[in-house]
């Protein structure tokens, strides 16, 4: 039975009892007093076990409920520990490109510039050999023109002194 339903009766039981004159007492029945007294004594000890274990209940609640928010605010320090590494990481990573990069853009740049010297290298000694072969052609040519003209009799010191005159130029 209900411990307030019991408190509920009594007070209705000192309600109806009879007043003792130019007194604040009362005349209550006995037996019924008596009666709702041994009910309070059976219902109280259950209402008191149900309320320790309420509190038990309680404090297990609360302390699973502490240990599983320690357990999320860990899990998140973690996690945000992570993130934060692995953001680091990320930015590092990024730098350590962003350098590779620039590396590799200034050993092409480099390997153009040494390319570029080595074509103009060897083009300017094939222009040098080739203008000395074109003036012994001419030579050749000049050579043999003058020994079609050695009938006619030109004068052949002029024909070597115009020929050591061009390979001198070279």
């Amino acid at each position: 039975m209900d411990i307030l339903h019991l408190v509920d009766r009594m007070e209705e039981l000192f309600n109806h009892g009879r007043p003792i004159p130019f007194t604040r007492s009362v005349i209550v029945d006995e037996d019924r007093m008596l009666d709702l007294i041994d009910q309070m004594r059976v219902a109280i000890p259950e209402e008191v076990k149900k309320a320790q274990q309420i509190l038990v209940q309680k404090d297990r609640i609360l302390a699973q409920a502490q240990e599983e928010a320690n357990r999320t605010v860990q899990i998140a320090r973690e996690k945000s520990e992570q993130l934060v590494e692995r953001d680091s990481i990320v930015q590092a990573a990024k730098v350590r490109a962003e350098q590779i990069e620039a590396q590799i853009l200034e050993d092409i740049d480099q390997t153009r510039k040494d390319a570029d010297q080595y074509v103009i290298e060897t083009l300017t000694q094939l222009e040098k050999e080739l203008e000395r072969i074109l003036i012994q052609a001419r030579n050749g040519i000049k050579a043999l023109e003058q020994q079609n003209d050695l009938n006619s009799e030109p004068d052949p010191t002029e024909d070597i002194n115009t020929e050591f005159d061009e390979i001198e130029h070279i």
